[in-house]
């Protein structure tokens, strides 16, 4: 859609808190957090990526982030429902 992007949908604040969160918890030595420009799907942001793992959320809110840091990065299982599902071909 046109006009969609992460920016509009309020990765300025997600970035605001992962770093914040991450600070609070002691990982910074573990986890970074590094902003970007563009990694698509846009209509599905606002969109992150966490490494090793390589797992792809999308539709992430500020109030995801918690859920993210105490589920996936202090314990190691990935959230679910907000991990990208491929559009089945057509």
């Amino acid at each position: 859609m046109a006009g969609d992007s992460c920016g509009a949908s309020g990765s300025r604040e997600i970035l605001e808190r992962l770093q914040m969160q991450i600070l609070e918890k002691g990982l910074e030595t573990k986890a970074r957090v590094n902003g970007c420009t563009c990694i698509g799907p846009c209509e599905q942001g606002t969109n992150m990526i966490v490494y090793p793992e390589g797992i792809f959320y999308t539709r992430v809110s500020p109030d995801d982030v918690s859920e993210i840091v105490d589920e996936h990065l202090v314990g190691g299982r990935p959230v679910e429902r907000l991990i990208y599902q491929a559009p089945a071909p057509q």
